[in-house]
């Protein structure tokens, strides 16, 4: 949607690392105004360092997406200094795993309230901007692009409550392009589903919130769905400056699946789970392209 990012404006939550940073990397170099949001003070403190070198007009601010009255704070700052912004990276993201009647209410408020609430958020402050501004100027162009996952098209055992979360997400960012469409053809959305990419969601638990449940005893299964979601984030070949390319990519060309991996085997299950659901079949084995995996997780829980 966007072909000329040249004095435009980005806002991009979990901009201290991962995906957020190397999207911040790629607007500094072709010219763009940078808001760059992420709840790790340190990380924000060494982007809006590193953007600034590069050049670009940065505003940095240490917000919590999961609490409303932050981003109302953070998007009346934005609209102050930059007026309404022309790309909105909706990223920030947390992960948990653990079987899904293991996790506390303190887990699902911690990952539904960043992962989508913050991107609620994100979408119900700043579209509405980016409305008034596409009226008021028929070349105005945006464009949001929302984080989900792999895992919201899939659902892999173990990891129910962050597949709840990036489900929602998916259904969020497709309803949010249909209603995009009904209004106006100058904003775009798009969805990134990404596959296992080092980032820093393997030590989410860094950023948790004081709510004391991050002091409690993990349970088995937590354990491992913790230990195995470490181990796939840091073996990931494909890394996240190339996927923060695809994201570029995908807004220039209006396109609103984003995929880190693209290949067919990659791509299998969520094939074979589409079949399953206009077949009435029961969930198909989420690891029928890696069955290796699906084994040493049945025998680990099972206690073999």
């Amino acid at each position: 949607m966007i072909q000329d990012f040249q004095g435009k404006t980005a806002v991009l939550t979990g901009a201290g690392s991962g995906f957020g940073l190397e999207c911040a990397r790629i607007g500094a170099a072709r010219g763009m105004n940078l808001v760059l949001v992420d709840v790790q003070p340190d990380a924000l403190e060494r982007a809006e360092a590193e953007m600034k070198a590069a050049g670009a007009q940065v505003m940095a601010r240490q917000v919590d997406v999961s609490d409303a009255a932050q981003m109302e704070a953070l998007a009346a700052d934005v609209k102050a200094r930059f007026g309404a912004p022309h790309f909105v990276f909706n990223n920030a993201g947390v992960g948990a795993g653990g079987l899904v009647w293991e996790n506390t209410v303190a887990d699902w408020n911690w990952v539904l309230g960043v992962d989508l609430w913050g991107v609620i958020h994100g979408v119900r402050l700043f579209v509405p901007m980016m409305l008034e501004a596409a009226a008021q100027d028929p070349a105005y162009r945006g464009h949001v692009t929302n984080t989900a996952s792999m895992a919201g098209l899939l659902t892999p055992p173990n990891m129910g409550i962050y597949n709840a979360a990036k489900a929602a997400v998916v259904s969020l960012t497709e309803t949010l392009y249909q209603d995009l469409r009904l209004v106006t053809d100058q904003i775009g959305a798009s969805l990134l589903c990404p596959y296992f990419v080092p980032t820093g969601i393997g030590h989410s638990e860094r950023n948790r919130p004081a709510d004391g449940a991050a002091s409690q005893a993990l349970t088995k299964s937590q354990q491992i769905g913790q230990a195995l979601l470490e181990k796939a984030v840091t073996s990931g070949k494909i890394t996240a400056a190339e996927v923060a390319h695809k994201v570029f990519k995908a807004i220039t060309a209006n396109q609103f699946y984003v995929f880190s991996h693209e290949s067919p085997k990659a791509l299998g299950n969520v094939t074979h789970r589409m079949q399953n659901i206009v077949a009435m079949q029961n969930p198909a084995d989420p690891f029928l392209e890696t069955p290796e995996i699906g084994a040493r997780l049945r025998q680990q829980l099972r206690g073999g």
